[in-house]
């Protein structure tokens, strides 16, 4: 599959099918989503996988009650290193790391469209119980859960604003 029709594909998942993928894949997953760009080459993202029943529901209950965060067969949790990226200051901490973890939650997505799995990129959760749930120490953040699996159903795509409404040249 090439890179355009992937992105096309790619969708939303909320329901899973009872199967769970082979772990090998999720490591895959994570092996190319890995090289998405940072900031410096600090690579200051770590990765989460959870397959425990107990924690997803939990997990779950964080994402708002998100019930499909505990249907999924894993859930792979992106947490931005704040120690891997300490030498920006400020600015680091604050934008270059949810940057270099929203890239490569985007691999994430993109990835799995190739191996035939759904996921969902869940942002809405309680930082906090996240933090918790997963022992992440102080100096690691929770940036996204993204359920993955196979999907229950097709989803059909959703409308786009034209972007001929949405480029800017030079200036707004």
């Amino acid at each position: 599959m090439d890179l355009k029709e992937a992105i096309k594909k790619r969708s939303s998942i909320r329901s899973f099918l009872d199967k769970k993928p082979d772990e090998k894949i999720i490591h895959e997953i994570i092996e190319y989503a890995h090289l998405a760009p940072s900031a410096g080459n600090m690579q200051a993202r770590d990765f989460i996988i959870i397959d425990d029943d107990n924690t997803k529901r939990k997990l779950s209950l964080a994402s708002l009650n998100q019930e499909f965060v505990y249907e999924a067969p894993y859930d792979i949790v992106v947490c931005a290193n704040l120690d891997r990226i300490s030498s920006y200051g400020h600015r680091g901490k604050d934008l270059y790391s949810i940057q270099g973890s929203a890239a490569v939650v985007e691999h994430i997505l993109l990835l799995a469209v190739e191996y035939g799995l759904g996921t969902c990129w869940v942002g809405a959760f309680n930082e906090k119980k996240v933090s918790e749930i997963l022992d992440l120490p102080s100096q690691v953040r929770p940036i996204a859960i993204i359920p993955i699996g196979y999907p229950r159903k097709e989803s059909k795509s959703t409308s786009r604003i034209d972007t001929k409404k949405l480029i800017h040249y030079n200036k707004w």
